[in-house]
């Protein structure tokens, strides 16, 4: 079986080459360019992922794409009309390779979404699952969600296989972002006024949400599916915190200050976004991907934050 992998250079794509490697799966890498760090990949050359890219080369004798790339949620965004740029990448981009796909023969495509797709927050003890109807809230989202729903199509219209992901959060050996900041500050003892949240928010360790890829890439069951995946263990900004505090061996440093002067502080700043993300709830059922595939997670929440702390993985 010949799998190509998109997004290659990304987060979540270096650690799936590896692990593939590992399994001694025959693989392809569509690279923007050829980057010699990867010669000894099978590597095509595509250039951007627009509407209009070639992908000819890429996929002859592919089996199963897995296509990670994408225009990312991004913090600052630049772009005059945000929604536009999204969907060049995230909806046309994503279907045109989904046709090309379905031409070379391709049996199984399996595109990585997002949970936001679901929406941004849930009530507490109320996840989100596979069947909950889709309430996209910014241009990324919307983006992906569309691209959910071409590729559905052209599913249906071909025969061709599809899985859909859609994770929460990422983290792991290399993450940025908010993330990564979380991560410097603990390290660093800085005093952090989150004691008093206790909210419960869904993550995925980069090597389970490999690991899980892997499955889909594999599973006959897989196909035509979509999945809700997270590590099973949902925590609070506090826990989390205290679990980083732990990982790299040092004291959490946690101000117990109220949740409702932090909301109404970052209303007066501007920052209501992100407390929302350190206060809200957002939680996954991805009991789905235990029952139907028999998938669980190869590590717990508490190795995946010492491995993340640490800079290593296990995929």
């Amino acid at each position: 079986m010949k799998v190509m992998v998109t997004g290659v250079s990304g987060f979540v794509g270096q650690r799936l080459c590896q692990s593939l490697t590992k399994k001694e799966i025959d693989l392809r890498l569509a690279v923007r360019s050829v980057a010699p760090g990867l010669s000894r990949f099978d590597q095509v050359e595509i250039g951007a992922v627009t509407g209009m890219t070639d992908w000819r080369g890429a996929l002859e004798g592919v089996q199963v794409v897995v296509h990670l790339a994408a225009r990312v949620h991004v913090m600052h965004e630049t772009a005059v009309d945000p929604l536009t740029a999204f969907r060049a990448v995230n909806l046309e981009g994503t279907l045109h390779l989904a046709r090309s796909a379905v031409a070379a023969g391709v049996r199984r495509y399996v595109f990585m979404s997002s949970v936001k797709v679901n929406g941004e927050s849930t009530l507490l003890a109320h996840p989100f699952t596979e069947l909950d109807q889709a309430t996209p809230q910014d241009p990324y989202a919307i983006s992906k969600l569309e691209a959910e729903q071409g590729l559905r199509q052209i599913a249906q219209d071909s025969g061709m296989e599809l899985v859909i992901i859609r994770p929460p959060l990422v983290y792991g050996p290399g993450v940025k972002a908010n993330f990564a900041a979380l991560m410097r500050a603990v390290q660093k003892g800085w005093p952090l006024p989150l004691g008093s949240v206790h909210n419960q928010r869904s993550l995925i360790a980069l090597d389970n949400l490999v690991d899980f890829i892997v499955t889909c890439i594999e599973h006959p069951k897989a196909g035509n599916e979509t999945f809700l995946i997270s590590d099973g263990q949902d925590l609070s900004t506090a826990e989390l915190i205290r679990g980083l505090a732990s990982a790299y061996g040092v004291q959490d440093r946690l101000l117990p200050v109220p949740v409702w002067f932090l909301q109404l502080a970052s209303q007066l700043l501007g920052k209501g976004d992100a407390v929302q993300r350190l206060c809200g709830n957002l939680q996954i059922d991805s009991s789905k991907a235990r029952t139907l595939l028999g998938w669980c997670p190869p590590i717990t929440v508490q190795e995946g934050l010492r491995l993340a702390a640490a800079g290593v993985s296990l995929s």
